[in-house]
Formats: C-alpha cells, sequence, structure tokens
C-alpha cells in the first residue's frame, strides 16, 4: 500500500508536465499597395477572428505609399476598437494613409531604412496629371484625426499634426512649409516607433512571442469581390447598366431581361459599397424614392415638372453619397457626382439609341419579344378597313409611350410606336398592321 501510494504520488506529481501548453497564435495581416475601400473589410474580419480565437497578437505588414483616407480611417477605428494585441510591423513604408494606421496600432515597429508620414491629403487629378492640394477644411479634419489617434496611443501628438499639416512646426525636427516624414532612427528618438525589426521572426522575439504559430491572413473570395465592385470604373459601370435596365423595362411591357439586369446591376453596387461602410439604408431609399418619382413622372404625370425634377435629384444624392466618406473633401464629392452624372447620362443615351434602332432588326425584335401571329395558326389577320393605313403618314396627337393617338387624313387612329418614344405633334408614318395594332414609327 505504501509502494501504491508512492507511485500514486511520483505519477501524480508527473503528471503536469506532460501536457505541453499550447503555443501561442499570431496573425499576419498584409498591407500593400493602395489603401482601397475592400482592405477595410478584410482587416475587420481578422481582427475579429483574432479575438475570437484568443490570438496573442495581430501583426500589420505594412510597405505603402497610401491611399484613401476614408478607407483609412475606418481602419484606424477599428484598431482602437479592437480587443486584441495590434502591432504595425513598418516594412519598408508607412506613407499617407498607411501612417495613419500604423498609429492607430499599440505598437509600431519599424524594419532598417523605413519611412513613416507624409500624409497630406491631395486629390487625384486626370489620369498622368499631377495630384492637386485640398482646401484646409480637409486637412484640418485630417490633421485633428491623426493628433486623436497619437493621443489615444499616448504617441507625441504634435509630430502626428506635423506629418499632415506643413504649417506646424517642431523645433529641431521640421521647419515651417515642410511635412514630417520620420527615418527608423528619427521615429524611435521620438518616441514614434516602439522598437526596431527587420523580420516577422524578430518582431515575436521583441514580443516575448518566440515559437508562435504564425497564420498569415488573406483575403477570401467575397472581399476580393467587394474590392473589385467598389473600383471607380466598375461601379461607374454598375450604374450605367443598371439605370440602362431600368430604363428600357419602364419602356416595353411587362418585366424581363433588361429590368432583372438593371435591378442586378444597381443591388452588386450597393452590396459592394454598404460592405466597405460607405451606402446605407438611406441612400437606397434615396434612389428607391428617385426611381419611383421618374415612375410617376412617365405614366402617370403628364408632361416634365416637380416629380421629375426631384426623382432625379434624389437618384443623383442618393448614388453619389454612396461613393463617398469620412473626410471627403468638396472636390472629392463634386467627382463623385460628376461619375454620377455622366453614368446617367450614358444609361440616357444608350437607351434612346437601343430603342431606335433595335427594333429595326431581325435580331433586335427578338430580343423584344416580336412575334408573328399568322391566320394559319388561328390568329385573325388584320380587319380591311386597318390595312388601308399601311405606308400612310401622318402625326402624333398623343404621346406615344408606346401606345397612343395620331392623326392620319384626318381621322384619330389608336396606334403603337415600334418601341421608341414619339412626343405629341411629331411626324409618323404606319410601317405595319398586327392583328387591330397599327405600328408607327416616326418620319423625317
Amino acid at each position: 500500500m505504501i509502494i501504491a501510494a508512492g507511485l500514486l504520488a511520483v505519477i501524480g506529481f508527473e503528471k503536469p508536465s506532460l501536457g505541453q501548453p499550447p503555443a501561442p497564435v499570431v496573425y499576419v495581416v498584409p498591407i500593400e499597395g493602395i489603401i482601397d475601400l475592400g482592405l477595410a473589410p478584410f482587416i475587420q474580419r481578422v481582427l475579429k477572428q483574432a479575438t475570437d480565437d484568443g490570438a496573442a497578437a495581430v501583426i500589420l505588414d505594412i510597405n505603402t505609399f497610401g491611399g484613401r483616407v476614408d478607407a483609412a480611417v475606418v481602419i484606424r477605428d477599428s484598431l482602437l476598437n479592437a480587443r486584441v494585441r495590434t502591432v504595425a510591423f513598418v516594412n519598408k513604408r508607412a506613407i499617407s494613409a498607411g501612417a495613419l494606421i500604423s498609429l492607430a496600432a499599440e505598437k509600431i515597429v519599424m524594419g532598417d531604412g523605413g519611412t513613416i508620414g507624409a500624409a497630406t491629403p491631395v486629390q487625384a487629378g486626370q489620369p498622368g496629371a499631377a495630384t492637386q492640394p485640398v482646401e484646409e477644411k480637409t486637412v484640418s479634419y485630417v490633421r485633428k484625426e491623426f493628433r486623436a489617434t497619437a493621443e489615444s496611443r499616448k504617441r507625441p501628438p504634435l509630430i502626428a499634426e506635423a506629418m499632415v499639416d506643413s504649417d506646424v512646426e517642431i523645433p529641431g525636427l521640421i521647419e515651417k512649409g515642410k511635412l514630417l516624414t520620420l527615418t527608423t532612427e528619427e521615429a524611435l528618438k521620438h518616441k514614434v516607433a516602439d522598437f526596431r525589426a527587420d523580420t516577422i521572426e524578430q518582431v515575436l522575439k521583441q514580443l516575448a512571442l518566440e515559437g508562435a504559430e504564425v497564420r498569415h491572413a488573406t483575403p477570401n473570395w467575397a472581399e476580393n469581390v467587394v474590392r473589385f465592385l467598389t473600383h471607380p470604373i466598375v461601379s461607374s459601370l454598375l450604374i450605367t447598366i443598371g439605370m440602362l435596365g431600368i430604363i428600357l423595362e419602364m419602356r416595353t411591357p411587362g418585366f424581363g431581361l433588361p429590368g432583372g439586369l438593371g435591378v442586378s446591376s444597381l443591388a452588386l453596387f450597393f452590396w459592394g459599397h454598404w460592405l466597405v461602410q460607405l451606402a446605407g439604408w438611406e441612400e437606397i431609399l434615396l434612389v428607391a424614392s428617385g426611381l419611383v418619382l421618374l415612375a410617376l413622372e412617365i405614366f402617370v404625370i403628364p408632361g416634365f415638372g416637380i416629380s421629375g425634377v426631384l426623382g432625379i435629384a434624389a437618384l443623383l444624392g442618393g448614388l453619389s453619397l454612396s461613393l463617398v466618406g469620412a473626410g471627403a473633401s468638396w472636390d472629392f464629392i463634386l467627382k463623385a457626382v460628376g461619375r454620377v452624372v455622366f453614368s446617367l447620362l450614358a444609361a440616357l443615351i444608350a437607351s434612346l439609341a437601343m430603342l431606335r434602332f433595335l427594333p429595326r432588326l431581325p435580331w433586335g425584335r427578338r430580343l423584344i419579344l416580336e412575334t408573328g401571329l399568322p391566320a394559319g395558326e388561328g390568329y385573325a389577320s388584320a380587319p380591311e378597313a386597318d390595312q388601308r393605313w399601311l405606308g400612310k403618314g401622318g402625326r402624333a396627337v398623343s404621346p406615344l409611350r408606346t401606345a397612343g393617338i395620331a392623326e392620319i387624313e384626318g381621322e384619330r387612329v389608336d396606334v403603337v410606336s415600334d418601341g421608341e418614344f414619339i412626343e405629341s405633334g411629331a411626324p409618323i408614318v404606319v410601317t405595319r398592321v398586327d392583328g387591330n395594332r397599327i405600328v408607327v414609327r416616326r418620319s423625317k
């Protein structure tokens, strides 16, 4: 019994030493190239996943010349609110928006030859043209974002402001009229960076996380799709296709391919911008209200009045607000409005061209589901009295949208246009008679 008790005591004493504690988990997130709107959901997902997994840290591997301020602000807020340890590894540069993201992390680590700063906001010009400075209001906003971020992380706030505003002067470091960019040595000296490291392994050693399980995060397919959908060219194209489909659907009976394509395009546009926190219910309701008001103007209210004006204004407002975010300057807002106006005009011109020319083409008639009704299949031919109008000219008495009334040889006749809108008073000619339908088109 004594021997057995002794063995149990030995086994009980040695048992805890047999099990090794699990290695800490560290997530590494690459931030490279241009900082765009699609980067924010990716970083937010990794921060949440790291928190749920009980990770020891999230390391942001940063090498960027910057990008959109609104995207950086969203990432900054996520880092400040994170419940997991965050580390910015500046390898090799964190310029402009990258500097704001770095300042929002708990620790900043800089590699040899690294740089951080130069964050004054600018407005991109035409392709190949130089960037343009923005108004003072935007500079002030970004400067205060940098200062508040530095204060939150107990870093020198004046240095953070000097990265944004060239009017900020720091004796012995930066004179007035120049923008502050710090090297690795300067960042360490002035307490902006915490320590130096050249590799992820060295960063882990400095954090006392040697032997940690490193998980390299990459964007998933949905985040890549969001980055694609929020690209300026793609988002403008989605607006054009969406409005084109809806316009064509309003001009043709029923609900078919144009309407489905239009609604799907606008849904993709809003889905992508919803996920990057640009579009919300307000913007969606504005666009929906604009479409309803325009439909009322076309089908219910004659002429073009207050309903049409309000509808266009709601469309412009909803779509434009979905393209701008926090810190946007008036120049950027006007540029966003210009993109929307261009997309709407392109949709309008394309719809007019399609309504005018497609019905005249054989494959165009099939596209709008025109079907022959031969007498051999049981359909009655056109009344003899209507056949006399074939080839005759006249004028539209009412707007043809597409049905209406025309005056032909002094008689009022119920007619339909061949797909295009024909305003009241326009000259018309009868092109064919299908059953009891007298089909006309605009004559020259």
